[in-house]
């Protein structure tokens, strides 16, 4: 296997601390819509999800799918490498299975009742905003990194095409999730290629039609596909409600509290 011009971890971890500044900073420069939380409360929770998530994955799946890929890779396991696929034409297949993947995996989680208990904690933010597109759950983390590594395997992906989606789909993540104005014609050409802020909100609507929609993390073009895309939010974008119906109160919505959810018989109000 060629060495990787960059070391993984320090290039996911500097992509991520550079696009959280630079989207936060955006977000205050031009904000879509008011907070109704302080902004200090919900950052802190959602980064000591981050950290949390981390310490979690090592635990438990301390196999990276950057190291799976190499060993694949290295003994020639997998369709890519049994197709001796490689080089751009590689990374491109890789990229856009593994995407069609996290589509699949999120609408799984909407759709199936236990899968829904877990994810739903990811609905429950009152506001939306860069730090939104890392609050999962650990249990939601551990089960996506292994249906990951799982579609590795099979398709026998490069380390740097494995590498290269992981920066991307957690930047898109971050992108699609922040509290950012676009200009229309800008969202509206944007939106072709890559979930903007404006698509992906409508997927955080209380209204269940509308959270059940726009699941895409980066690319858009699975929801146009699979009929699951929905323009706009009924109420628009400064009207519409965020979050889920149950869950409507910040002080239900502590790190421990979010951390039971998955567990929880009742919701709050009922």
């Amino acid at each position: 296997m060629e060495p990787l011009p960059f070391h993984p971890d320090t290039a996911r971890l500097a992509a991520f601390l550079g696009l959280l500044v630079l989207l936060a900073l955006g977000e205050r420069l031009w904000p879509c819509r008011p907070l109704t939380v302080a902004r200090a409360v919900r950052w802190r929770i959602n980064l000591a999800i981050v950290a949390l998530d981390s310490v979690v994955v090592r635990l438990v799946l301390p196999l990276a799918p950057f190291a799976l890929a190499a060993v694949l890779q290295d003994r020639g396991w997998g369709l890519f490498n049994v197709l001796s696929l490689s080089g751009p034409a590689e990374i491109i297949a890789s990229v856009l299975l593994l995407d069609l993947t996290i589509y699949a995996q999120h609408r799984l989680f909407h759709h199936l009742p236990l899968l829904w208990r877990i994810h739903r904690m990811h609905h429950t933010d009152l506001d939306l905003d860069v730090t939104s597109g890392t609050r999962f759950h650990p249990v939601e983390i551990v089960l996506s990194l292994a249906i990951k590594l799982a579609v590795i395997v099979v398709l026998g992906s490069s380390p740097l095409a494995v590498v290269l989606f992981e920066i991307v789909l957690n930047a898109t993540s971050m992108f699609s999730h922040a509290n950012l104005r676009l200009p229309p014609p800008v969202d509206r050409w944007l939106r072709l290629v890559v979930v903007t802020p404006d698509m992906h909100r409508v997927h955080h609507s209380v209204i269940v039609r509308e959270t059940n929609s726009n699941y895409g993390f980066n690319l858009p073009w699975w929801d146009r596909l699979f009929g699951s895309y929905r323009a706009q939010p009924g109420d628009g974008h400064l009207g519409m409600t965020i979050g889920l119906r149950e869950w409507r109160h910040q002080a239900d919505l502590g790190l421990w509290s979010l951390l039971q959810i998955p567990f929880l018989r009742k919701v709050p109000g009922q």
